[in-house]
């Protein structure tokens, strides 16, 4: 072995030591707002983990807190108010990032009805709205909505869906999800094993077939984040990166 073997290891090594994102630069889907829904808990924690995403080279935090009717009923002024908070106490503490605050609305009856009744949504950017579904059964209304969503002008993001079990094994549905441009968005952290094997497979598979047109870190706390630093030990860590995600659009 040669010195510039050696060399070469010990670069390769510290490569997957260190996370970065800078590729990314924009995180479209977490849960930063303290206290509103199952992420972050105080002001404090929210900084905390502000600084981290930060450090891995984003630019830009658009954070997205649940919507759902039996557990989180938030709503665009609680989440408005709660972005505020945040952006004042990063001024104050001079941490110079962007914070945004969209919502990952639960699909079901209750949002339905929102969409129905044509109330205020809160997007991502423009009329990109992100969506989630429960992780066992598909919804019986899920093409319906989508179908609500596209009526009303909004391009539908589907959050994560290399986690939900229904899809794992319903290709027609991935595909007429597809057909209907519907957007598929991936957690970083499925690459890492951190949810299951089966969704981490998923993930592969949907990024080898050119699935994915956004990523997001879906941070919740600091234990997210611990998981996340070891997504440059995975093989699809180079593969993300040469994606065309809309993320730097955003």
């Amino acid at each position: 072995m040669s010195i510039f073997d050696i060399f070469r290891r010990s670069k390769s090594n510290n490569s997957q030591e260190n996370l970065r994102l800078d590729w990314m630069q924009i995180d479209m889907h977490s849960h930063l707002i303290p206290g509103i829904d199952d992420g972050a808990k105080t002001l404090e924690q929210s900084i905390e983990l502000i600084q981290r995403l930060k450090g891995y080279g984003i630019k830009k935090i658009i954070t997205t807190p649940h919507i759902m009717w039996e557990f989180y009923k938030n709503t665009p002024e609680i989440i408005t108010n709660g972005i505020k908070a945040l952006q004042e106490e990063l001024s104050n503490q001079e941490i110079d990032i962007e914070i945004l605050g969209a919502a990952e609305y639960y699909l079901d009856e209750f949002f339905f009805e929102k969409i129905k009744k044509g109330e205020q949504l809160l997007t991502v950017s423009d009329n990109l709205i992100l969506v989630e579904t429960g992780f066992i059964e598909k919804p019986a209304i899920l093409l319906e909505t989508l179908f609500e969503l596209e009526l009303q002008h909004y391009k539908p993001i589907l959050a994560h869906p290399e986690r939900y079990f229904y899809l794992l094994n319903d290709k027609k549905l991935v595909q007429d999800l597809l057909d209907r441009e519907v957007y598929f968005q991936i957690n970083l952290l499925s690459l890492t094993g951190f949810y299951s094997k089966e969704s981490r497979v998923f993930a592969e598979t949907l990024i080898d077939e050119n699935r994915i047109k956004l990523v997001g870190t879906d941070c919740h706390n600091g234990k997210y984040l611990d998981a996340l630093e070891t997504l440059p030990q995975s093989k699809y860590y180079e593969k993300l990166q040469e994606l065309d995600l809309l993320n730097k659009t955003l």
